[in-house]
């Protein structure tokens, strides 16, 4: 896929994003002024998009409000071959999220002006990404986590050449996806586990010994409707 068309796939979608959320913002406003409406109600942030595992799971899996602001930064490595998705794998001994694959990021701190600036720090302090590596070209949409967090996806083309450098503690492994791996259908699969007595289902994309899952798999699927302007299966 040529870099001029994922930028303008992206950039539509922020696009669409914005308007969305702008036009919801309004509606949240005329049911304010409704007595009779209920601000926590499913439904009343229909427009703003958001998703998450929940969408593939009966009515009550969403994860309740308030939910802590994070980011992450969506990395689409500039390849000779052809782009490629930069992912990481968290260290075996964290505390939350132990060994899984995720995008660099995490919560927005009261000094990250935008998710942007957050998505960026977080790289610089996993990988050493400098800021200036990145060029910022639009945001997914919101995914909620079962966890309790609502993440910002901010998608950057990044120029390869920088040196790695692993946040102790933090990043196991770093390594990339062919974005052409992600855009086949046929690599997207639905797993499910039993989990507290109720059966969840999530996005997987194995991709070799990597067993890419749960909200980073469902923020791909998001990134691949973007770029195919194609409905992924099971939503």
């Amino acid at each position: 896929m040529k870099r001029e068309h994922v930028i303008e796939r992206v950039r539509d979608a922020q696009n669409n994003l914005a308007r969305r959320s702008s036009m919801g913002a309004a509606l949240t406003q005329m049911l304010g002024d409704n007595p009779s409406h209920d601000p926590d109600a499913a439904g009343s942030d229909v427009l703003a998009k958001h998703r998450g595992d929940h969408d593939l799971n009966e009515i009550g899996m969403r994860p309740p409000p308030p939910l802590v602001p994070a980011a992450v930064l969506v990395p689409l490595v500039s390849r000779e071959d052809g782009f490629t998705i930069l992912l990481t794998e968290r260290a075996a001994d964290m505390r939350a999220h132990a060994g899984q694959i995720s995008f660099p990021g995490g919560r927005i701190d009261p000094e990250d002006a935008t998710p942007e600036h957050a998505a960026l720090r977080e790289a610089h302090e996993e990988i050493g990404m400098p800021h200036d590596s990145a060029e910022i070209i639009g945001r997914l949409d919101t995914y909620e986590v079962r966890t309790g967090f609502a993440v910002t996806p901010v998608v950057g083309l990044i120029e390869p050449g920088f040196e790695m450098v692993y946040e102790p503690g933090e990043v196991a492994d770093v390594f990339e996806v062919p974005l052409a791996f992600i855009l086949d259908p046929a690599n997207h699969e639905r797993h499910n586990r039993l989990i507290r007595g109720k059966r969840r289902y999530f996005y997987v994309l194995p991709f070799e010994e990597r067993y890419i899952w749960g909200a980073t798999a469902g923020m791909l699927i998001n990134l691949y409707e973007v770029l195919t302007g194609q409905k992924a299966r099971w939503r």
